[in-house]
Parts: structure tokens; C-alpha cells; sequence
């Protein structure tokens, strides 16, 4: 997802500067709603930041929730919707691989308050994440389901 939305700023910087240009071309073009578009590409970033966003906000709110009772509600509340039976029993398996919930914490701690870190994160990231949806549902593409 990543490469393919950078291949397509590196291909015309001036062209593309910001990602709502990429959806607009390709909605032009009608592309939009291929599988290998960068507005696909937008669409399951932003999907896959909710879920992060879901689950920071679950560590932080449920303290005594094992890691794998964080993914699975954060995963729950944004992806699982989007997924089929095959992505979802994925996920339910790869949920018994979870690391365990203080490991986690102290891979991504870092130096700093954790606590306060994530919130700022979630806070900060999530009207850009709102801003997202709101233009990928102008276009028809919000509620594309994986094909």
C-alpha cells in the first residue's frame, strides 16, 4: 500500500502533492476501484490506522485486557466488516501469536510517558484518519469491502 501511493508522488511531485490528488485523478480515470489503485491503497491504510488508533485506545482504557482481547475488539470495531471469512479466521489465528500485552508496551515505550504518548497519538491522528473517510465516502469508495 505504502510503496505503491510513494511510487505514484515520486512519479510527479509537483502533480501529486497531497493523496486526495492520486484519488481524484484515478476517479477521473475511473481506476479508482481497482485492487493495485492508490485510492485502494488509501482506503486500506486509513482502514488499518483505525485499527491501530482502536488499539492504543484499548490499551489505554483496559489496562487488565490481554494483548490478544485488545487486537480482537480494536480489530472487531474497524476491520473485521471489511474482511471475508478467510481474512477474518486469519486474524483469529494470528491473535494466538499475540505478544504478551507487557512486552508490547515496553517495545514501543520508549523514553517517554507511554500513556500520555499514546494519547496524543490517538488524539492527533484520528481527525486525519475522519478527514480520510470523509473524502474516500465523497467518491464512493468508503465502503468498498475487500475483494
Amino acid at each position: 500500500m505504502l510503496q505503491r501511493l510513494e511510487n505514484k508522488y515520486l512519479s510527479n511531485p509537483t502533480k501529486y502533492t497531497n493523496l486526495y490528488s492520486m484519488v481524484q485523478e484515478e476517479i477521473e480515470a475511473k481506476t479508482a476501484k481497482g485492487s493495485s489503485s492508490c485510492t485502494n491503497g488509501l482506503l486500506w491504510l486509513t482502514r488499518a490506522m483505525d485499527f491501530l488508533v482502536a488499539l492504543f485506545r484499548n490499551l489505554l482504557e483496559h489496562q487488565d485486557w490481554a494483548m490478544s482481547q485488545a487486537c480482537s475488539d480494536s480489530y472487531s470495531k474497524t476491520l473485521k466488516k471489511w474482511h471475508g471469512w478467510i481474512a477474518s479466521s486469519s486474524f483469529s489465528m494470528a491473535m494466538k501469536l499475540a505478544p504478551d500485552r507487557k512486552k508490547f508496551m515496553d517495545v514501543i515505550c520508549g523514553t517517554g510517558d507511554i500513556n500520555s504518548d499514546i494519547e496524543k497519538f490517538c488524539t492527533t491522528f484520528s481527525p486525519l484518519l475522519e478527514e480520510n473517510h470523509k473524502v474516500l465516502a465523497s467518491v464512493g469508495m468508503d465502503e468498498l469491502k475487500a475483494s
